[in-house]
């Protein structure tokens, strides 16, 4: 058995999934405290992986699919889940600062 090729621009849409960008740049905005931060990101990955998938299994176009036979890339999700959360949060405690 051969393990699949996958190029590295399939790679990067899994870090640039709409659905993760969004959920986990709002929690990681509404977390109060930096540790939060991570389980926002738990919290983001979870639901973009449910909400990707359940894009796909309806046939809706979608950048970063996730099927029953493809691949998932958690690891990527995992990391870009919480770099967006951390940017969210980073972006909210700048604002406060400033006002």
């Amino acid at each position: 058995m051969t393990v699949p090729y996958y190029p590295w621009t399939v790679w990067i849409w899994a870090g640039f999934d709409p659905a993760l960008i969004v959920v986990a740049l709002y929690l990681g905005w509404t977390a109060s405290q930096f540790g939060k931060v991570f389980i926002a990101a738990i919290a983001a990955l979870g639901f973009s992986v449910l909400f990707s998938y359940a894009v796909s299994a309806a046939g809706i176009p979608w950048p970063a699919p996730v099927t029953h036979d493809g691949p998932t890339f958690f690891p990527v999700r995992a990391v870009a889940a919480l770099l967006w959360a951390i940017v969210g949060y980073g972006a909210q405690k700048a604002i406060r600062r400033r006002a």
